[in-house]
């Protein structure tokens, strides 16, 4: 590889359909205001590099970055790319990751409204993340030991995984399909309306009206908090070790809690409610 160290590079598009660079301690910043410095580039590898300046990882095959830092100045800083390793750096642009393939994100702070969009093949590996909009209409997603903080995440994604992980959020899980989540803390309203193939394993769900018009749902060994009007109109199979506030029209299924504060049927509803429901206590 090409070694570049020590630059800074302020022009539009300055190193553009590069080829093989190891950039180690460069930044990408000026008075030029120079946009996409490594659009159409391929294996890359930047250590220690400061990026001030919007769209730099465009069009990428084959990034590895370590220990980078990227500004709010630096946004959508990664669009169409594929095969990138990001480990050890900040992210701080707003959009950051969007319709992108093999993306590997570990030991990283991210703060980026609307983060990971309409993309595919990501991980994520003890991350935090910031952002209002997270992961629209993205798929194939493996997550771990993920500390979140946002409001409407996960909405309209296909086939993830997340673990270990702590999601500060509202609106999650909106039209997700085939998602598992387990060992994490969910605190946020009105979670996973209109999901199909949603499953809790060992987590504990803090909300207020949670898990409603959800198909084939499913909570195993669960844990709930400030659960009221919970499983409205759903299909849904649950085991929850503690009480539910209340649970209100649930479709099909079965619903086993400890206790559960109100059990309401009324009789406008537009399914009928065929749920069985039992508490232990």
């Amino acid at each position: 590889m090409q070694p570049i160290c020590e630059k800074t590079f302020a022009q539009e598009r300055a190193l553009y359909a590069s080829r093989a660079l190891h950039l180690q301690r460069c930044r990408f910043e000026g008075e030029e205001d120079g946009e996409s410095a490594l659009k159409e580039s391929k294996d890359i590898l930047a250590q220690d590099c400061f990026f001030d300046l919007r769209y730099p990882l465009w069009h990428v095959r084959g990034a590895r970055l370590e220990n980078c830092e990227m500004t709010p100045g630096c946004r959508a800083a990664l669009w169409y790319d594929e095969d990138v390793i990001i480990t050890g750096c900040k992210m701080n642009g707003i959009k950051a990751v969007r319709e992108c393939r093999g993306v590997r994100i570990s030991g990283t702070h991210i703060s980026s409204p609307e983060f990971g969009w309409k993309s595919r093949d990501l991980t994520l590996k003890d991350c935090s993340l910031l952002s209002e909009y997270a992961f629209l209409e993205s798929r194939d997603i493996r997550i771990d030991g993920l500390h979140f903080d946002g409001k409407y995440s996960f909405q309209y994604v296909h086939d993830m995984t997340i673990s270990h992980s702590e999601l500060h959020t509202k609106d999650a899980f909106w039209h997700a399909r085939n998602v598992t989540v387990t060992d994490s803390l969910v605190d946020g309203e009105y979670l996973g309306w209109y999901s199909q193939g949603l499953t809790f394993v060992r987590c504990h769900i803090r909300g207020t009206q949670p898990l409603c018009y959800c198909k084939n749902l499913r909570l195993i060994d669960c844990t709930m908090e400030g659960a009221d009007l919970a499983f409205e109109y759903s299909d849904v199979q649950a085991d929850v070790h503690s009480s539910i506030v209340s649970v209100k029209n649930p479709h099909r299924g079965r619903i086993v809690a400890d206790s559960i504060g109100e059990i309401i049927k009324t009789p406008d509803s537009v399914y009928p409610v065929r749920a069985k429901i039992v508490t232990r206590g």
